[in-house]
Order: C-alpha cells, then structure tokens, then sequence
C-alpha cells in the first residue's frame, strides 16, 4: 500500500488530447453515429462535450467569463450543467467532423495549457462528487482530467478501439475517483476503525482503504486485516464510477469477502455531476 500522495496530472492533458484527436481522424462516417454510455449521446455528441469542457473552463477560469446561474444547492448545479451541456451539443449538431476535430485541437490546446500552468498545491474550491471542502487545486484539475480520460473512453468503447488503460494514463483516473470514497460512505454507521479495502485489478490498478474515525470516513493506510474488501477489474472499474454501468450490475461483476453491504457501498461513488 502505497502512501497517498497529490495527484499531478497537468501535464497528462496533452499526451490524452493527442490520443483523442488520432481515434477522431481515423473514424468513419457512420462510426460518428454510433450511441454511447453517455446517456443518449453519440461519438459525435461525446465529442462536442469534450470541446464544450474546453471552451467552458477557458471561459470561466482563465478569462473570467460565465453565465449566470443560480448554484444554490446541489440540485440546482446539476440541473445547470446538464442544461448547458444538452444545449451545447445541439447546436454543435451543424459542426462537421473535420472542423470539430480542428476545434479540439485549436482549442484544447489552450485548456492543456491553463491547467498544465496553475499552482497545484494552492486551495481551490470543492469537487462536488467527493464533499463540500474547499480542495487544492490538484484534486480540482484531476477531475479535469478525469472527464476528458473518461469520455474519450466512451468514444473508443463505441467504436471499438483499444482503450486508453497504461499505468501512466489510468491509474491517475483511478486515483482520483477513490478520493470521493469518503463522501459515499458518509450515511454508513459503523464502529471506529472499520475498514473497506477497494481493490482494482489490472496494470493501472492498486488498493484503496476507506476507514470509519470518530469525525466521518477517511482514506486510511493498509491495515493488517479488512472489515470488507470489495474487488473490481479496472475495465469494469471506470463505468461504475462514471454511471455507464448501475452498482445492482456491478455488483454481480465483482468479487466481494467480509461485511457484504460495505463493499457493496463502495460501488455507490458516483465521480461526475451529471
């Protein structure tokens, strides 16, 4: 068990984009057509979100540009953001696949940029899917990198292309989603020093203790022995988290030994808003 330590994903953004942008160009006409996990968008649809993340961040953060909104409680973010997003694909439905593909890069480039250039380790605000706190940035910019991983990973399932599962561009996604695993125990009641084992196998994955203290739940250090241990395939791993797979599903996909309902609560981490 390795020590937890900040996730530095700035300067992944790059080498990701570039990935993207090769599977794009090689796609066939009627590849751009055909349904993700994403709900009820299509590669071209997953695409456009990933140029509407681009142009949204650079907007809002470096240029200090953005809607108004009311963000007054959870509901209400999530229901702006999935306005903006379904709006946003629609009128990308006139965009042509070359000229997406320019975008993506043109303006991707400076979304990789802007992250690549902030102070990781100054405090930002809250990751909503992982508690209210005010965060360092690092947490912030890599579940930036989350999404652009992730989505690009709903592409390549669709089209049937190999994934993008190296260590060097996996494990970070993984790493970043166990940090939410605090936040979906925070209901369970269980007695002090309880502890889940998370364990992701595969060339990206690792184990993850989520422990009970006396002020909630916290990522802890590998214990001699676990209350529960919930084990996961890293293939199977990212749809769970990113809603593409429900955890009823799951959970007949996974291996499981100890306290059968808290492994099972650790398939409720949800790693995106909407």
């Amino acid at each position: 068990m390795r020590t937890l330590q900040p996730i530095l994903t700035g300067e992944l953004f790059g080498e990701v984009r570039r990935e993207l942008l090769s599977l794009l160009k090689s796609l066939g006409d009627e590849e751009w057509k055909r349904p993700t996990a994403a709900a009820k968008w299509n590669v071209k649809d997953v695409a456009l979100h990933i140029l509407g993340g681009d142009v949204g961040n650079i907007s809002r953060r470096r240029d200090a540009f953005s809607l108004k909104a009311d963000l007054s409680s959870h509901e209400k973010l999530v229901a702006f953001i999935n306005e903006i997003n379904a709006s946003w694909v629609e009128a990308g439905q006139r965009v042509s696949a070359p000229l997406l593909i320019d975008l993506l890069d043109h303006v991707g480039r400076q979304a990789d940029e802007y992250f690549a250039g902030l102070d990781p380790f100054a405090m930002g605000g809250p990751v909503d899917w992982a508690g209210t706190k005010p965060m360092p940035v690092w947490f912030d910019v890599a579940r930036e990198y989350t999404e652009r991983w992730h989505h690009q990973q709903q592409i390549r399932v669709a089209v049937e292309r190999p994934g993008i599962s190296s260590r060097e561009l996996y494990f970070p996604v993984l790493d970043t989603f166990m940090r939410g695993m605090p936040h979906a125990f925070r209901s369970v009641d269980a007695r002090e020093g309880t502890m889940v084992e998370i364990q992701i196998v595969g060339e990206a994955g690792s184990s993850w203790f989520v422990e009970k203290v006396e002020a909630g739940w916290r990522l802890g250090e590998q214990p001699p022995s676990a209350d529960a241990t919930l084990k996961i395939d890293q293939e199977l791993a990212w749809r769970v988290f990113t809603k593409a797979i429900d955890a009823q599903t799951a959970a007949r996909e996974v291996e499981m030994s100890g306290d059968r309902p808290l492994a099972i609560q650790a398939l409720s981490l949800v790693a995106v808003l909407a």
